[in-house]
């Protein structure tokens, strides 16, 4: 099984990039420690301050599912929460 890749995006919405970002800062060295984390890497886009991207890499379906059910990131879905928008497009390697 190939490993799965999520790009999240994460734009501050005005006046909140400083909180977004201490927020998505937070939860990149518990979520580097999950077993099923490969990478877990933080960007800011350098077009737009308010705009963050996390590349992340897991191990598979099941290791992004119990990612998703962590502490760590519903504090960060709390912390975010009105403050930013979010896509997120989980991606599987082909070459």
């Amino acid at each position: 099984m190939s490993n799965l890749i999520v790009v999240a995006t994460i734009t501050a919405r005005e006046g909140q990039r400083e909180a977004v970002r201490a927020a998505l800062e937070a939860v990149v060295p518990p979520s580097r420690a999950e077993s099923g984390c490969l990478r877990y890497e933080l960007h800011v886009d350098n077009a737009d301050a308010n705009r963050f991207v996390m590349l992340e890499e897991w191990t598979g379906a099941d290791a992004l599912a119990a990612h998703e059910k962590t502490p760590h990131l519903r504090d960060l879905a709390g912390a975010v929460v009105g403050k930013a928008d979010l896509r997120i497009d989980k991606l599987t390697k082909l070459a």
